[in-house]
């Protein structure tokens, strides 16, 4: 993977929500990091910097490494809470990892070749996205930031099934493994047209809906009368 996440964090003591309150209007952000074979571990984390780095989609997929007073663990992003209306996040949860076990992910998939699709561009259809993210399995060295799906030569009524997605070696899709269905990830369709319709017996005049000022004047007339 070609890029590397780096979050500078300390450790605290500090629990609960009013401590929390305190670290959120000092521009800190608490956070948890769990699992592998440490304890759990309370920290907090520069809001500025964590907010730079989620404007990178890896972020979301990616091993970060987490310099916990200048000791690094590699961990992932298990949960994030954001504020509902401002621009603010919460909490979040990492989860340490180990080189030499599996872990599951949800990694964001790129539908390539949309435009140029032969159902959409040939024949005239659309393209209809059921996931727009997996859940993989995988060994954390072999784990990618994002999945492929190529939609260039789909026709129209082809659908894209999980066991028909190319995946890198060493990465299974999670859902499949674990005796999952195959569900439908994408299909190309025809274009339903919304065409709304006259009562039987009437016709669509031209003209028939009167301007503001043909009914101001046919009120007016009325009143005279």
């Amino acid at each position: 993977m070609s890029d590397e996440f780096v979050l500078d964090a300390e450790l605290r003591s500090d629990k609960g929500k009013g401590a929390s309150r305190r670290l959120r209007r000092t521009g800190k952000v608490p956070a948890i990091v769990y699992g592998g074979t440490g304890e759990t571990q309370s920290i907090t984390l520069d809001h500025s910097q964590v907010s730079h780095r989620l404007e990178n989609e890896a972020f979301y997929s990616h091993i970060l490494t987490l310099k916990i007073d200048g000791k690094p663990q590699e961990a992932i992003l298990r949960d994030m809470q954001r504020h509902p209306i401002k621009p603010i996040i919460l909490h979040m949860d990492f989860n340490r990892i180990s080189q030499d076990r599996a872990i599951h992910v949800h990694v964001p998939l790129h539908f390539l070749n949309e435009e140029k699709c032969i159902g959409v561009k040939q024949e005239g259809g659309v393209i209809s996205k059921m996931l727009n993210e997996l859940e993989v399995s995988c060994l954390p060295k072999d784990l990618p930031e994002f999945i492929n799906i190529d939609m260039l030569e789909l026709k129209l009524g082809s659908t894209v099934h999980l066991s028909d997605i190319q995946m890198p070696e060493g990465v299974h899709i999670a859902s499949l493994v674990s005796g999952g269905d195959d569900v439908i990830v994408a299909s190309v369709h025809k274009h339903k047209e919304v065409v709304e319709e006259v009562p039987e017996g009437e016709e669509v005049v031209a003209g028939a809906v009167p301007t503001a000022a043909e009914a101001e004047e046919t009120k007016q007339e009325d009143g005279d009368s």
